[in-house]
């Protein structure tokens, strides 16, 4: 597969089972990188019917023949989350939706991630992202430090 080959698409509802499993292989294939996640696969199925019902919410999905390889949802000002299917992590679907998420926010956006998430970091920093503010994770539900990136906008 290429990042010439994805189709990159507006997540409807009926997607949020097949995302929800996404993350939940995405978060079990991360740890150490993450906490483990605390929530039950059902439960983020769950979560994830709810955000794509959510007007305030924009789910995206990339698609290599017609199989869910990666999703990106945001809000106004937030990357929330973007997942990749764990075996093509670095083959350019992460890129992608993370292009798609700036043309969609050319204003910019913010989002977390893990301090102890040094590959996604990485990631982020190659695509212009800047760290803002770093914390003792005492906010988040896995209780790991975090960290504030931020993607300034095109302007």
């Amino acid at each position: 597969m290429t990042p010439t080959d994805l189709l990159l698409r507006r997540a409807e509802p009926q997607d949020a089972e097949a995302i929800a499993d996404l993350y939940t292989a995405a978060r079990v294939a991360a740890v150490p990188h993450m906490p483990p996640a605390i929530h039950t696969n059902a439960e983020d199925r769950a979560w994830m019917a709810g955000r794509l019902a959510n007007p305030d919410y924009e789910g995206w999905v990339a698609e290599d023949d017609g199989e869910l390889v990666g999703y990106a949802l945001v809000s106004p000002v937030w990357l929330d989350h973007l997942f990749i299917r764990p075996d093509l992590t670095g083959g350019g679907v992460g890129s992608a939706l993370l292009d798609l998420v700036k043309s969609l926010r050319p204003d910019g956006f913010s989002l977390w991630v893990f301090e102890s998430n040094a590959g996604a970091r990485r990631f982020y920093r190659r695509h212009g992202l800047v760290e803002l503010e770093r914390t003792d994770g005492s906010a988040n539900e896995e209780k790991s430090p975090d960290i504030r990136m931020a993607w300034p906008g095109s302007g």
